[in-house]
């Protein structure tokens, strides 16, 4: 096994939080050997089992809610009682998983339809074995938790690779997960960089990967999975859109807005990043937002950028967005490392870089729209779809927007709040990624379909599959296949 070593390190001070081991191809192999061993004795358990010590799980991690906030507050660089809401939001997931898996995943009888009347057919969900996690750093619990905790509950053994920027946060989770269920290594964490993220991916004996992260990264653990047919799930970036249509409550809208721009630095996958206000509250909306954002400062309501490299593309957009539009709020000097001031830039071309491409910082940008069809459209006009979110004072049109947006997830006059409904799942479509995690989706992709279907009696004169049939059989069964379904529905 290796004795590499790296370090995390606290991006407002630069400070040496931790020492991490770089797991080698070796150490990633006997974490999946033991968590195959494991999973054996999980699936073993049954749901009544799993649930009692996930719940044990949950409330050692409520107990340790404090110094596990401020150790993400060390590793992300984030506000502790940031650190300590996204830490409240997957407490409730776990609690979601453990108590729902037997109802979503366990057996059930399903009808056998009229040609299979003489049929019992029974449907569950069971265990893949071994899922390996690759997670992110800008919410190092909440993020990867979605994914951990549906896994566990679905019976899986779950090997966990945390970014190499929050490894210690990684760590601490599966030991207090050993605190809670000693037996067997159930839930382990590696620690490395990229290569140790695709030796977990290659691993033959890893039955799914569950990814968090940018979708070129994405592509390239998908290649690694294609190696063994591995399943993935992928939640990637996007560039969520919020649209303000008439008859909003301009302070609510303007209040959403900025968390959802600004909160975590803007490093929110789910984060606001475009604008589009209908001309006939553009006014107040804008004049609500240059008030409202002059109050919120860097390094005191949210915290720095966590990974040093961003901070180029979010100057790049910065400086492309204000040579092109009309800045609001802040502009270039705005980036003073590691920490960007927020900014509000307006009039903004729909092809700039700074509109089509995810920035990941604390900026927005704003258009004004004729009307609401014309923001849906231009909220729908990007190759992502993770959310949007919807601010309006009829109910009904707020609706059909949040259902015609092309995302996986919206809110409709509130921002990003169908993260902390544990029975929605969450995740995208196009750049944004596919499949889900949270709620009864994300249980079940956890999981194998088990399909059974058994003979309760033989139906006299209808051996249709059988070397014995008969003509007359087979005209029997065209009778009632025309009965049923020949007629045309006026």
């Amino acid at each position: 096994m290796t004795t590499l070593t790296f370090e995390s390190l606290n991006p407002a001070t630069g400070t040496v939080v931790g020492s991490h081991h770089k797991h080698d191809a070796e150490a990633v192999r006997e974490a999946v050997g033991r968590a195959q061993e494991a999973a054996v004795w999980w699936e073993e358990l049954g749901h009544a089992g799993r649930r009692r010590r996930l719940l044990d799980y949950k409330a050692v991690v409520t107990r340790e809610l404090r110094a596990l906030a401020q150790l993400v507050h060390e590793e992300t660089g984030k506000p502790v009682a940031d650190a300590t809401l996204e830490i409240v939001l997957a407490i409730t997931h776990i609690d979601w998983a453990a108590r729902n898996a037997r109802k979503v995943l366990g057996p059930r009888r399903v009808s056998g339809g009229m040609i299979g009347a003489n049929l019992a057919a029974t449907l569950e969900y069971l265990p893949l074995g071994v899922v390996g996690i690759i997670g992110p750093w800008n919410y190092p619990v909440f993020t990867p938790m979605g994914s951990i905790a549906y896994a566990l509950a679905a019976g899986n053994a779950v090997v966990f690779k945390p970014s190499e920027f929050t490894p210690g946060v990684g760590v601490k989770l599966a030991e207090l997960f050993a605190e809670a269920v000693p037996e067997r290594p159930v839930f382990q964490t590696v620690t490395g960089l990229g290569e140790t993220g695709a030796f977990l991916a290659r691993d033959p004996r890893v039955k799914k990967i569950a990814f968090t992260g940018s979708t070129a990264t994405a592509k390239r653990v998908m290649a690694a999975c294609a190696e063994n047919l591995t399943p993935m799930v992928a939640e990637c970036g996007g560039k969520d859109a919020f649209i303000v249509d008439d008859g909003a409550d301009i302070e609510a809208a303007v209040d959403a807005c900025l968390w959802g721009a600004l909160a975590n630095a803007g490093q929110t996958c789910v984060g606001v990043e475009r604008v589009y206000v209908v001309d006939a509250v553009y006014e107040p909306f804008m004049r609500t937002l240059s008030e409202r954002v002059a109050t919120v400062k860097a390094g005191e309501h949210y915290g720095p950028i966590t990974m040093p490299a961003q901070l180029d593309i979010i100057k790049r957009h910065i400086d492309d967005a204000t040579k092109s539009g009309r800045a609001v709020t802040g502009g270039p000097d705005s980036v003073r490392p590691p920490y960007v001031d927020p900014v509000v830039v307006e009039d903004v071309p729909e092809d700039s870089p700074s509109v089509r491409e995810e920035t990941f910082g604390p900026t927005i940008t704003v258009r004004r729209t004729k009307d609401a069809q014309e923001a849906l459209e231009l909220a729908n006009d990007t190759s992502y779809g993770l959310a949007g979110t919807v601010f309006s004072g009829d109910r009904r049109r707020a609706m059909r927007l949040a259902r015609a947006m092309r995302t996986g997830m919206a809110a409709v006059n509130s921002v990003i709040s169908f993260a902390g409904v544990a029975s929605l799942p969450f995740g995208g479509t196009g750049d944004s990624g596919f499949g889900r995690i949270h709620g009864a989706d994300g249980l079940r992709e956890f999981a194998r379909a088990k399909s059974i279907a058994r003979q309760r009696f033989a139906v006299p004169g209808m051996r249709l599959t059988s070397f014995s049939r008969q003509p007359e059989e087979l005209e029997r069964l065209i009778k009632v296949v025309t009965f049923l379904h020949g007629r045309r529905k006026r």
